[in-house]
């Protein structure tokens, strides 16, 4: 169990030293990986900045992901989907709900800047833990078209299966532990808080540590 977000991203900063001297490109998926993507950049010296997709949630349960959907509106669907109860006219409906979200969201991450260009670069992908992964496919996928130089996905925890999948579509994968029992991200958390558009875009606002704020 890690005490929260912060270890544990100190803790991949360790597994990831390989790349620092490297200025690799630290991705976070929203929100609560996003402490954790900015403590990897200052470590391995790196820039920071976020993947905007978003769960589809399984009707009559949204916390379960059926898949994921990028800025684009390019989908993932879980090969069980179906077998949630997500048709086809639900999954349209979902999808647009999510697209929605995405749209404010990088109203309010980005405003000033364009996303940081990931091509040419090693990009490290991070999120506080996987379940189904739909997110994190969803992430890497959309960032293999944008021609990296190198493709890393980078989690605390996650069920093997699961990285089996996550795999499939990373150059490399760190996991810190992959548990037998899996129920839920945050049981493996003492603390778990979350996280609020607000400190997402503190965090992105402010500049690395050592560094000094331009007027």
């Amino acid at each position: 169990m890690f005490r929260d977000r912060a270890e544990a991203a100190g803790l991949l900063a360790q597994r990831l030293v390989t790349y620092k001297g490297q200025h690799p490109l630290v991705l976070a998926i929203p929100r609560g990986a996003v402490v954790m993507a900015k403590i990897i950049a200052e470590e391995l010296g790196g820039d920071f900045d976020v993947v905007l997709v978003r769960k589809l949630g399984a009707p009559y349960e949204p916390e379960f992901a059926i898949g994921a959907v990028d800025e684009t509106g390019r989908t993932y669907l879980s090969p069980f989907a179906a077998r949630a109860g997500a048709d086809d006219d639900y999954i349209a409906k979902e999808r647009a709900a999510q697209l929605a979200v995405l749209a404010q969201r990088r109203r309010q991450y980005t405003p000033i800047r364009p996303p940081i260009d990931p091509a040419g670069r090693v990009v490290i992908v991070v999120d506080d833990g996987l379940a189904t992964g739909a997110t994190m496919i969803s992430a890497l996928q959309t960032l293999r078209m944008l021609h990296p130089a190198k493709l890393v996905c980078a989690v605390p925890v996650s069920p093997r299966d699961t990285l089996d999948l996550v795999r499939q579509r990373a150059d490399e994968v760190v996991c810190l532990d992959t548990p037998v029992s899996f129920q839920a991200v945050g049981n493996f958390y003492q603390r778990f808080p979350q996280v609020s558009d607000a400190e997402v875009i503190e965090l992105l606002r402010r500049p690395p540590e050592g560094t000094t704020a331009a007027p």
